[in-house]
């Protein structure tokens, strides 16, 4: 899967078997997720530019440096606002956009039913926010979406992939990179991940 990007870490290994464990709290899986995140955020963002900023030091002058590109962070709701914090612990800058879709069961077509972003988003580059990459359908429907409104580079990040949904967005969007922390088997009947960690939006929010 050419468009699939594995973060490889042991932090993330150890940190994702909490995740999957059942028996973890609601507590325990939000800090935990906050944590996979903000390590994720360091290789996502590996190929930032930056440009040169004099600082100074007690001592002297030196040089420094600042993001030369804007990053802003659209977690699909409600699940990918667990991933927000831990990417603004390590981009504190970002600016944080929100998309909510859900598919219209007589239409099928995916309706958004809220979003609004920064008004750089044509500029920046945008981190699409979803822990579970399922079946592909809402994110695929956000991706376009987002297009739609301006956006030119896409990364799709989810803790979660199944073969499915890389698949999918592949098909329907060959230039947006999906980033995970591990590829999973494959979905059950009702759309589900296998192995997986359940539902990650009950779990975060303990709507269990």
């Amino acid at each position: 899967m050419k468009n699939l990007t594995i973060i490889e870490h042991p932090l993330i290994k150890r940190d994702l078997s909490i995740l999957r464990n059942k028996k973890t709290d609601n507590h325990l899986f939000r800090s935990t997720l906050r944590r996979i995140a903000s390590v994720m955020a360091f290789e996502i963002t590996r190929d930032l530019t930056l440009k040169r900023k004099f600082v100074q030091t007690p001592l002297e002058r030196t040089t420094g440096y600042v993001l030369a590109e804007e990053v802003i962070l659209v977690p699909v709701l409600r699940a990918g606002l667990g991933l927000v914090e831990g990417f603004l612990d390590i981009i504190p800058e970002a600016k944080v956009g929100h998309v909510g879709i859900y598919r219209n069961e007589q239409t099928l077509e995916p309706v958004d039913y809220y979003s609004k972003f920064p008004k750089t988003l044509q500029r920046s580059l945008v981190l699409l926010l979803d822990p579970m990459l399922a079946t592909g359908g809402s994110g695929t429907a956000a991706i376009t979406f987002l297009k739609q409104k301006g956006a030119r580079r896409i990364r799709f990040v989810s803790l979660l992939a199944a073969p499915e949904g890389v698949t999918k967005v592949a098909s329907i969007h060959p230039d947006v990179r999906v980033f995970s922390t591990v590829l999973d088997r494959k979905l059950n009947s009702r759309g589900y991940i296998l192995p997986g960690l359940g539902d990650a939006g009950d779990r975060i929010f303990g709507t269990e």
